[in-house]
């Protein structure tokens, strides 16, 4: 059997950094709102013209 080191240093430090990334969409409007707690998730209210309709939601922050 042969002994190997195993570095340490390398042990727990692999961070992982998000890129932001550029989104081009075409649509009718655009509302910005910020996300409110609702128990164990998030929420955000639309007006209800919109109740029906496909939408796209990006996080910018």
């Amino acid at each position: 059997m042969l002994n190997q080191k195993k570095s340490k240093s390398n042990v727990g430090t692999s961070v992982q950094q998000k890129a932001k990334v550029k989104f081009e969409i075409y649509g009718e409007e655009m509302i910005e709102k910020e996300v409110k707690l609702s128990g164990n998730s998030g929420r955000i209210y639309l007006p209800p013209d919109w109740v029906g309709h496909q939408v796209k939601i990006i996080r910018t922050d």
